[in-house]
Formats: structure tokens, C-alpha cells, sequence
């Protein structure tokens, strides 16, 4: 069981200014089921933490660059705040908040520096001596999956173990994939891939098989992380590192997320109003 997560959170949110100057889109709100059969609302990266948390990661590693201290603080207990909700009696914000500070409490958080902004890719490089030689999970900061029961991760653990992987990461069917990573690959099973190519945001993508952002990696990745050049974009593309392990004869398998699961993005305006839409209706029941 894979216990070690790394979260890169150190992009700039330049497509959702000026909401993004202080505040970074990482910690911007959706809503999400509350305590009292509700709803509420709570930070995207919060949501990822607790769902981390509940398949079993202990071990947290953000990837936090300049003017992200915001995601420190909201991530340190404040005890003697929690003390005032509860004198006002603001029980329904008590119980989730803390809820939130025993997950806390019960993990190890580490903040890691990137502090020039180089890319996804260079993101998780960053982490390689606080990983060491541990399997670990990889999780974008700002998507956030909903599946009953956490199913998707829970497949991907299952057959991380099953498989042996150097590297397994969800993927999904989609209409446009020109501005994700693409995966040219032949299906072994119902909905699991051995892949062949990975591909950033290719102007004429191999396959409409565009990555989503969950992967689970042996150690070795970051041989390959260190080895890429910056390429689309001038950063360094995990896609690319991704590539270099394929032609290395390393072992790579996707798994096809389930139509019923929810993805939402915040990345950009209409992706962020989409994301808004479909948590209301996941934590209102109207889903």
C-alpha cells in the first residue's frame, strides 16, 4: 500500500487573474458534502488532502512555490480558532474543520520549495530526497476526482500491486485532447492500457486517451526526470520523462477512469465554472 504522495501546488494560476494574485488557484472553493448531510464549501487542495487521507496516505509532500504561503497556513491547526466556533456554537463549521486538524494531525506534512517555475515535471523532481527510494503517489493540485467510494484510486492501487508497474496513471476518453497529455497505447484488458507514447499537448494528437493527473510511480521516474530537457513550454514535462522510461523498456499501463466519475478542473475560467456546477449537484444530491 502506497502511503507517500506528492502534490506539486506552485503554479502561477496566471489564466484565472486576477483572483489568483494573492490568492493561489489551488485553495480556490468548490463545494463538497459537509458533516451534517449539507453541504459546504472547501479549498480544492483540502478536498485532495482528505481524499488522500482516506485510501490511506500518511505522508503528504506540496510542491509550493513564492506566494503560496496561504496553503501553509490553511494547513496549520489553529486551535484556539476552533475553540471561538465552538463558544458561537458553530457546530456544523466545528465538526468538519475538526475533522480536517485529526486528519492533520494524524499525517506528516511536508513543504517542498520549487522556486522557479519549470514545469510539472521538474515539480516532482523536487521531492526525490524526501522520497528516497519509496513508491509514491503523484497528484495534481488543482483536479480533483470524485468516484464512489474512491474507486479510482483504490483500482489504481489494486493494480499497481497486481501489475508491478514503473508507472500506472489514470486516462479518459475525451473530444479535445490538444491541451493535455495524450497516450498511444493497445487495451490488454477492460479498460487498462500498455502504453506505447505519451505526448504533451500535441497539435495532432495519436488518440483522443488524454491523461488526467493521478499517477503511482516506482523511484526510478526520477532517473528520467533529471535526464529531460524543458521541452513544450519551456518546462520540464513529466510526459517526457514519462516517454524516456517507456524507451528505457520500463513497464507502463494506464487505467480508463470510469464514465461515472466526476472531474473537475480549475485550472482556467470555464473549466473552474464547470467544476463550481458539478460540485453543487455531487454535494447538494442533485448529481
Amino acid at each position: 500500500m502506497i502511503t507517500r504522495a506528492v502534490i506539486p501546488a506552485a503554479g502561477m494560476g496566471t489564466r484565472l487573474l486576477p483572483a489568483t494574485k494573492e490568492q493561489p488557484k489551488e485553495m480556490l472553493p468548490i463545494f463538497a458534502p459537509s458533516s451534517d448531510g449539507e453541504f459546504t464549501v472547501k479549498p480544492l487542495l483540502q478536498l485532495i488532502f482528505e481524499q488522500l487521507y482516506d485510501v490511506g496516505i500518511r505522508e503528504f509532500y506540496f510542491i509550493i512555490g513564492r506566494g503560496k504561503r496561504i496553503i501553509e497556513d490553511h494547513f496549520t491547526q489553529d486551535k484556539d480558532y476552533l475553540a471561538h466556533l465552538e463558544r458561537q456554537r458553530k457546530n456544523h463549521c466545528v465538526d468538519d474543520l475538526s475533522a480536517f486538524y485529526r486528519r492533520l494531525d494524524d499525517s506528516n506534512v511536508v513543504w517542498i520549495n520549487q522556486p522557479i517555475q519549470l514545469g510539472f515535471g521538474d515539480a516532482i523532481l523536487r521531492a526525490k530526497k524526501a522520497i528516497g527510494d519509496s513508491d509514491f503517489l503523484t497528484h495534481a493540485g488543482d483536479t480533483y476526482i470524485v468516484s464512489n467510494g474512491n474507486k479510482h484510486l483504490h483500482d489504481l492501487n489494486m493494480i499497481f500491486t497486481r501489475e508491478k508497474p514503473d508507472a500506472i496513471f489514470l486516462i479518459k476518453h475525451m473530444s479535445d485532447v490538444r491541451q493535455r497529455g495524450v497516450v498511444q497505447g493497445s487495451e490488454i484488458s477492460d479498460g487498462l492500457y500498455e502504453v506505447d507514447m505519451v505526448v504533451e499537448k500535441p497539435e495532432h494528437p495519436v488518440s483522443n486517451l488524454g491523461i488526467e493527473p493521478v499517477y503511482l510511480f516506482r523511484h526510478s521516474i526520477f532517473k528520467f526526470l533529471e535526464e529531460t530537457k524543458p521541452g513544450t513550454e519551456d518546462e520540464v514535462q513529466l510526459t517526457d520523462a514519462i516517454q524516456g522510461l517507456i524507451n528505457s523498456g520500463g513497464k507502463v499501463i494506464a487505467w480508463l477512469l470510469h464514465d461515472d466519475s466526476l472531474r473537475l478542473d480549475i485550472g482556467k475560467p470555464e473549466s473552474y465554472w464547470e467544476a463550481m456546477q458539478l460540485s453543487y449537484r455531487y454535494a447538494s444530491g442533485k448529481a
